[in-house]
């Protein structure tokens, strides 16, 4: 199955698309997820949720949707001393989620290089008595193809733990106009692209720009790739950015439609199904 999604599911833009004219806040999950069966959850890398509303997102959702979420950045980005503490309580904190949670996504910061391998190995040892664990690097030296990568690559092995593939080409191959991309161009990681799965949930992250035949362009080796994963029996989670994600489910839906893949984003989306009735 091919899991496909965007990096959030609250986006009020999206009453032009996905959602409803008169779509609520409250039903954009719900709406979210009649579209596409994932999400890549950031909102959870800066506040952590009560278990109310993780009990709600479940409700919201249909049974094989399946979340995402990242761990929190006070614990990925800062390596305290009870970091080991704090990410076994947000991991307990998660139950609520039962199976809908197929992976928790630890994203390090560019300075989290091969010194700290060990407690990085501590973190994706902890994670997997939990969960699977995804494990996206932003350290050049993890892409050096040699020994600091391999090293990596064993541990994750080690904890048949994933590592998150980035796809930032199309992104930084425009000039910057507007506010817009600049800002996706300071914030978003520029690393090699290294296609690599270790289990059956191959993650790709893919960040494009709001020109959708330049994504095209970028995105065509991922055809191949992506039906690679599916013919082997993998599962393959794909999410697909904008620079504000305004056309990211318009980039989902494309590139569901190039890889000739039968997913519940190319059936008519909720604001269509307005419009036929007019």
């Amino acid at each position: 199955m091919l899991y496909l999604g965007c990096p959030l599911w609250a986006n009020a833009s999206w009453k032009q698309s996905v959602f409803t004219a008169q779509c609520a806040a409250a039903d954009f999950l719900p709406q979210y997820s009649r579209v596409f069966n994932s999400v890549e959850g950031n909102t959870t890398f800066y506040a952590d949720p009560s278990a109310d509303t993780l009990q709600r997102w479940y409700n919201d959702t249909a049974a094989d949707f399946r979340f995402i979420l990242k761990v929190p950045q006070r614990i990925s980005h800062q390596f305290n001393s009870d970091g080991l503490t704090q990410l076994q309580q947000w991991l307990s904190s998660l139950a609520p989620l039962a199976q809908k949670l197929a992976l928790v996504h630890l994203q390090l910061s560019a300075r989290t290089g091969p010194e700290q391998l060990p407690q990085l190995g501590q973190l994706v040892e902890l994670i997997s008595q939990h969960y699977r664990c995804a494990v996206e690097v932003r350290h050049p030296a993890f892409f050096d193809k040699a020994q600091n990568e391999i090293q990596l690559h064993k541990m994750l092995q080690q904890f048949n733990a994933e590592r998150v593939v980035i796809d930032s080409r199309a992104l930084f191959a425009v000039t910057a106009t507007t506010d817009a991309l600049r800002e996706a161009q300071s914030k978003k990681p520029r690393v090699p692209v290294h296609a690599i799965s270790f289990s059956q949930t191959p993650v790709l992250r893919f960040i494009g720009t709001d020109d959708m035949q330049q994504n095209r362009l970028f995105y065509q080796p991922w055809l191949k790739k992506v039906q690679q994963w599916l013919d082997q029996g993998k599962s393959p989670f794909c999410f697909f950015h904008t620079p504000d994600n305004q056309l990211a489910p318009q980039l989902c839906r494309q590139f569901a439609s190039d890889l000739n893949y039968s997913h519940p984003c190319l059936a008519p989306w909720p604001c269509e199904q307005q419009f036929s009735l007019l």
